[in-house]
């Protein structure tokens, strides 16, 4: 199966419970944190395109903020949910990032949770990259997080197992080439596997210079008991994720 039918595949599997899976992830409080850190980059309020939006968990704070959405995923199960929610204002498209067609100029196009990390294959990036900045207004900001190396170890580690309510299990299967894997599978979810890559800034970096993009910055994003930090000097070793901005070069 090839990787982009395979996500579509696990996030059709999981589009039911994803809502109560990542039911920890405050959208809330992560734009308001990060949002004004983009301002001072030159973010301009306008439209946004949330690439990867999923059941549209990010689309309710960006609509209170006055933004206008667009929003596209590559499960029409996920879209389909995020739909219910919004059925009027928003625009919706099922597509994948790596063939994300232009939609318009944005002033802000964002994929946000991880689903850079799921482009595992030689090339992805500079696609899914490619795609999205020619959504971008000229003055417009791409922003997008990868998983470090921390909470791979943390989540996809074959030692790792999370019981949620004897509902469903997360089991992580462990690394192979830089590609780790974990397993979802329970009562209410059919089973099926995960595969993310690993991507370190460097390449990240790279990867966007080649599709005519410019790295602005890159940010580190742990939760911790005081709340979610982010931070300039982003660590592998202690943030959980890092954030990326770029621009148009």
């Amino acid at each position: 199966m090839a990787q982009g039918d395979a996500v579509q595949a696990a996030y059709d599997a999981v589009a039911g419970i994803y809502d109560r899976f990542t039911g920890n992830n405050d959208y809330e409080l992560w734009f308001g944190e990060l949002l004004p850190k983009l301002e001072e980059l030159g973010l301009r309020h306008g439209a946004v395109l949330d690439v990867a939006c999923g059941t549209g968990k990010g689309i309710g704070p960006m609509l209170s903020r006055d933004w206008t959405v667009t929003a596209c995923d590559i499960s029409a199960a996920m879209v389909e949910k995020a739909r219910e929610k919004f059925p009027e204002g928003v625009r919706f498209e099922v597509c994948d990032m790596r063939e994300l067609p232009r939609l318009g100029e944005f002033d802000l196009v964002w994929a946000l949770n991880d689903p850079v990390n799921y482009l595992v294959e030689d090339g992805d990036l500079e696609r899914a990259f490619a795609a999205m900045g020619a959504n971008l207004a000229p003055d417009g900001l791409l922003v997008f997080d990868c998983n470090t190396a921390m909470l791979f170890r943390e989540t996809f580690g074959a030692q790792v197992e999370e019981n949620h309510d004897d509902r469903w299990t997360w089991r992580g299967l462990g690394e192979t080439d830089g590609v780790y894997a974990a397993e979802i599978s329970g009562d209410e979810v059919e089973p099926n596997v995960h595969r993310e890559r690993h991507w370190p800034v460097d390449v990240v970096r790279a990867a966007l210079k080649t599709v005519g993009l410019e790295p602005l910055t890159a940010i580190g994003q742990r939760e911790t008991a005081e709340g979610l930090e982010l931070s300039p000097d982003w660590d592998e070793d202690r943030d959980h994720k890092i954030i990326h901005v770029a621009k148009r070069a």
